[in-house]
């Protein structure tokens, strides 16, 4: 087990770090708990490196009535403790789109933040781990959910099959959390020492079903196939979320529209969840013709 440590600072009576999360759709998300949070702080910073919001940051500065600063990848990774020794002294709030313990990003946040003697209240929203179930698919019957990440020409991590086999063992469903690319740095920056970055990327659902296809064909254990059934979702909680239900093969010229997408690989199901999933069957006009789906390998962008 690990050590217990004492914290370095003792943060000054009423100061606070929030941790906010704010839903998926748009500013009018947040919870009237959040909100109240924000109004009060000092400091608002708006996370944008695990997932993005739908709408931007100046709306929440309306709602909010606070300047929002976007904390980038590059100053989650490096400029965080300035954050957290401004929460020693103030009240200070860390947006997170979704909910903020959804990804393990933010718990090591937390400990940082606890480490250093900071007061720590987190006020919980919806993320994509239970709005999935807007689909139709029971959550109870999901299993471990799986990251999918870009294939290049030389790297294609195929760590997620195995997971799925898992799920797909025990009959459960497998929700894909698919790539986000913001703010990274590019290989040949990084080689000159230059903060150059690429354009942002986010996986759409097609790119994931055709890797899906790639490593099945790779390992070859009959996790899934072509006709395996699959449910995809693009922009969850937003005014045109979209649920398409289709198989593997179909699903590698679905065209969900802009992000955020997600995916689910469908195990066995309830009538309830058959019907659901009948509701959302993609029509023929959802998928593009085989020569106009964009290719979205990174060796190609």
């Amino acid at each position: 087990a690990a050590a217990l440590v004492p914290p370095r600072y003792v943060a000054l009576s009423g100061a606070m770090l929030y941790v906010v999360g704010l839903g998926l759709g748009d500013e009018k998300d947040i919870t009237v708990n959040g909100l109240e949070a924000v109004k009060k702080c000092k400091r608002v910073y708006l996370e944008a490196y695990t997932s993005i919001l739908g709408v931007p940051k100046e709306r929440l500065e309306a709602i909010y009535g606070r300047e929002v600063v976007v904390a980038d990848r590059e100053f989650v990774e490096q400029g965080i403790d300035g954050m957290l020794n401004e929460a020693l002294t103030m009240d200070v709030a860390f947006l997170v789109v979704g909910d903020a313990f959804a990804a393990t990003t933010h718990s090591d946040l937390v400990l940082r933040a606890k480490g250093l003697g900071c007061k720590v209240k987190h006020i919980y929203n919806a993320s994509i781990m239970n709005a999935i179930a807007g689909c139709g698919l029971q959550l109870y019957r999901f299993g471990q959910a799986v990251s999918v990440v870009f294939f290049t020409e030389t790297w294609r991590p195929d760590s997620f099959y195995d997971r799925v086999k898992e799920n797909a063992d025990l009959g459960l469903h497998t929700l894909l959390l698919l790539d986000i690319r913001v703010k990274e740095p590019s290989v040949e920056a990084l080689c000159r020492g230059k903060k150059e970055y690429e354009p942002p990327r986010f996986m759409s659902c097609a790119t994931c079903a055709r890797q899906m296809l790639e490593i099945e064909a790779l390992r070859g254990e009959g996790v899934y196939g072509p006709e395996s059934v699959c449910v995809a979702v693009a922009r969850m909680g937003q005014e045109d979320e979209s649920i398409k239900t289709c198989t593997l093969k179909e699903m590698c010229n679905i065209d969900m529209g802009g992000p955020l997408h997600s995916m689910v690989l469908v195990g066995e199901t309830h009538p309830l969840e058959n019907d659901m999933m009948a509701m959302h069957r993609a029509a023929e006009h959802d998928f593009l013709p085989e020569d106009q789906v964009p290719n979205q390998y990174l060796s190609d962008m």
